[in-house]
């Protein structure tokens, strides 16, 4: 039987990349998907193509996650995994002494404010069954520091501690609602995909980005796609609170032998 069989199911920045792939492994599972993402056109595209039902919105928007809250009323599931790096609008500087607080803003607006409305959402559309799950995508970057990228890293840490305060609170009200949070590195993405370029030396240019993960390979959205699963389903049931890194190893600790 399907793991998410009868199950309904919202995934925010659903359009591409991880969102994408956990839309698509989700609806193979048996459940009903809502596709969530500020990408109208490839959003409907990719609902349209797996069976899904598209919800355009913006994250960061309370009035978008209201209008969603009286469509869908009830949920199973809700993976909030839309967000930002700070990048796509401005090259930076993104460090600490040269971000601008409107680029800290918007970044914290789509990543975390984001993840919160996505959390207040669920807990009361999933009250009156007393159940669910809640996934976050935090990040590698949630539990280091990043310089170049000060914004990213800050929101993805608190969407770690939230996931937290979120799991406890449930638990104190005697829901079986679960929330975890999953924290990828470099896994291979469109945005990946823009920075490796095309050419003949683009195997190299891959190889030397994931040149300090011990595993020397990009992860893939299929991967990060198969934990979110197992944190939506049923074989999961014991397991709030908790986080999931998806790093091929590179937070584990060095990789040199003891005598180097």
């Amino acid at each position: 039987m399907s793991k998410l069989q009868n199950k309904t199911a919202l995934v925010t920045g659903a359009a591409s990349g991880i969102g994408a792939a956990i839309a698509r492994c989700f609806v193979h599972e048996g459940a009903n998907v809502i596709l969530a993402d500020i990408d109208k056109a490839a959003g409907m595209n990719l609902a349209a193509e797996i069976g899904g039902h598209f919800f355009a919105m913006d994250v960061a928007c309370e009035a978008d996650w209201n209008h969603l809250a009286s469509a869908f009323p009830a949920i199973d599931i809700v993976v909030n995994n839309a967000g930002i790096t700070g990048f796509e609008d401005s090259p930076g500087p993104h460090d600490p002494e040269h971000a601008t607080l409107a680029e800290w803003h918007r970044v914290h607006a789509v990543n975390l404010d984001g993840t919160f409305l996505g959390c207040r959402y669920a807990i009361g559309a999933m009250r009156a069954k007393g159940a669910g799950s809640i996934i976050n995508m935090s990040s590698r970057s949630g539990l280091v520091g990043i310089p170049g990228a000060a914004a990213y890293a800050s929101s993805k840490a608190a969407i770690r501690n939230h996931t937290k305060s979120v799991a406890l609170y449930c638990a104190q009200q005697g829901l079986n609602i679960r929330c975890n949070s999953i924290h990828p590195a470099a896994i291979l993405t469109p945005m990946w995909e823009a920075l490796i370029g095309e050419g003949p030396d683009r195997e190299q240019r891959k190889a030397a980005m994931v040149a300090d993960t011990p595993l020397k390979r990009f992860g893939t959205v299929e991967e990060v796609a198969a934990i979110a699963l197992m944190l939506a389903s049923d074989d999961a049931t014991y397991m709030t609170g908790s986080e999931v890194h998806l790093d091929g190893g590179l937070l584990a600790g060095s990789a040199a032998s003891p005598g180097d």
